[in-house]
């Protein structure tokens, strides 16, 4: 950018002496310009969305006139007075041949060129360590790596699936780029894809027969109010007080000079014993913990200005999201991060984005998972919304189990259905109904989807009644149709059943023909 010879005379001392050699110097400096950018999401080998417009953006001098070129396509524009400027492509159709987008400034002496551009769909894939997961095992995701990684890197050969990976980044305030690049999908490339990414891409691309492409912004360990938007939050009176409280902590830290010099004292130490066990072969200790509120993932707007700010408006299908580990209190505030998020991401792309969404896997870790389900099966109230189902894919002691290829398999079931308009059963067998008999028996009567129910294993298992008093007790089970009938040993008088009601519920073998598993629920039994 330009740089100001006023600015630097009106400083003292060292600026003054710079003599008449210094203020040539200047001069050349501040007749220097900066070469027209485009935004983070704009790379060599990326995809862009099919049959909606696509905007195209990034920064410029201040009223210089841009240019930008795809396919037969050219769009005039100018910087305005901070740099900013934007066009608007035309719908296309898909491409499979790469292509060439071009971008010139009236003050640029050499174009812009990004290659090999392909026209298919594109969607977002966020949330936490299990959407960040990825494809192989490597030094940097240790947690990660696929059941039967080995026969699924050799077989990750598909160059019309590419994938963008932002760089990790958290900010308490909306940042313009992130870092990253797109990627062709080879063996190579795909061990640090997200593996639900790449799945659902991969089954997208096998039925829609177009490049997919997937931008993949994730961190570990973060919470649903970290990548919800500032405005959308104070604007809210359920949410406002939590963004004072972050505002508050953060003020409070970066006045206190001590508890950063401490921190930046023992960053330094860390360093330095760290470079010395990589020399030794040994692994460093853990890093010292940054107790700067910015830098904490679970708090409020910092993942979204760090990661999500970046790359609105790129044009999307829609969104893929896998959060719910991670919840700090209030905890009855997460199902209304979930629909602020939701709400507010679609207002930023101008349009009802297809949200779809992981439930809780299972996992025999603390807290109450089971409820955190039924938290995260509240956003199916929105429109265009789904849920995969993952209780028949879970690790009791792993809590990033390995099956990320169903998961993938049942989100992009949702697209292709819900989305696309395709013919292909989306979500397992759904409750319509609760009936007590005479005999102190509960039917339980469940939609139509993929014909009759399966309990593979056996008889239905992980049902619970419970009676006026309210406790559960298991529950045994006989399918008949699209039925299910229930008894439990003590409760004469059945009030409720619930389905699946555990962190790990191991019994729960309720399925359809496609083999998609029930979700979790809870009713009450009527007359």
């Amino acid at each position: 950018m330009f740089v100001s010879l006023q600015s630097i005379v009106g400083k003292p001392a060292r600026s003054r002496r710079l003599g008449v050699f210094g203020a040539v110097l200047l001069l050349v400096v501040g007749a220097a310009r900066a070469e027209v950018t485009l935004a983070s999401p704009f790379t060599d080998h990326l995809v862009l969305q099919r049959e909606l417009p696509v905007p195209v953006w990034g920064k410029a001098d201040p009223g210089e006139r841009v240019k930008v070129r795809l396919d037969g396509q050219t769009r005039r524009t100018t910087a305005d007075a901070a740099g900013a400027w934007r066009v608007e492509l035309s719908a296309m159709k898909a491409a499979t041949k790469g292509r060439e987008l071009v971008v010139t400034g009236s003050k640029t002496k050499t174009p812009l060129k990004l290659s090999d551009v392909l026209v298919g769909e594109v969607w977002l894939c966020s949330g936490q360590s299990n959407m960040d997961f990825t494809v192989a095992r490597t030094e940097k995701f240790y947690f990660a790596g696929v059941e039967n990684e080995v026969e699924e890197v050799a077989a990750a050969n598909h160059p019309l699936i590419r994938m963008f990976t932002g760089e990790w980044r958290k900010s308490a305030v909306p940042v313009e780029r992130v870092g990253g690049a797109w990627q062709v999908c080879t063996p190579e490339t795909a061990r640090e894809f997200s593996a639900i990414g790449y799945f659902f891409a991969r089954r997208l691309r096998q039925e829609l027969d177009v490049p997919v492409g997937i931008v993949k912004l994730t961190f570990g360990a973060s919470c649903a109010q970290a990548w919800v938007r500032r405005e959308a939050m104070a604007a809210d009176p359920r949410t406002a007080a939590e963004l004072a409280k972050f505002d508050a902590e953060l003020a409070a830290y970066r006045a206190d000079t001590a508890k950063r010099a401490k921190y930046d004292a023992h960053r330094a130490a860390w360093e330095a014993a760290a470079a010395e066990a990589k020399a030794k072969g040994t692994k460093p200790s853990r890093a010292p913990r940054n107790p700067d509120p910015e830098q904490d993932q679970h708090n409020p707007t910092v993942m979204f200005n760090g990661m999500i700010a970046p790359v609105v408006p790129y044009a999307v299908r829609g969104v893929l999201w896998y959060q719910g580990e991670s919840i700090t209190g209030p905890r009855a505030l997460f199902p209304v991060w979930n629909e602020l998020l939701i709400g507010d991401w679609r207002s930023l792309w101008g349009r009802e984005l297809p949200f779809y969404f992981v439930q809780l896997a299972s996992y025999g870790g603390k807290g109450d998972i089971a409820g955190t389900r039924a938290m995260q099966a509240e956003a199916l109230r929105l429109p265009a919304t789904g849920m995969a189902v993952a209780i028949d894919v879970g690790d009791r002691t792993d809590v990033h189990p390995k099956n990320k290829q169903a998961v993938g398999d049942r989100l992009a079931r949702l697209a292709l259905a819900r989305t696309y308009g395709r013919d292909v059963v989306d979500t397992g067998p759904e409750p319509v109904s609760a009936r007590a008999s005479s005999d102190g028996a509960v039917v339980v009567t469940f939609k139509a989807n993929a014909g009759v129910l399966r309990a593979p294993g056996g008889a239905p298992g992980g049902f619970e009644l419970a009676g006026v008093d309210g406790k559960f007790f298991a529950a045994a089970g006989t399918l008949a149709g699209d039925t299910v009938m229930l008894r439990a040993e003590g409760v004469t008088a059945p009030r409720r059943v619930r389905y699946a009601w555990a962190n790990y519920p191991e019994a729960a073998n309720l399925a359809n023909a496609e083999g998609l598993p029930a979700a979790p629920f809870r009713m009450e039994v009527g007359p």
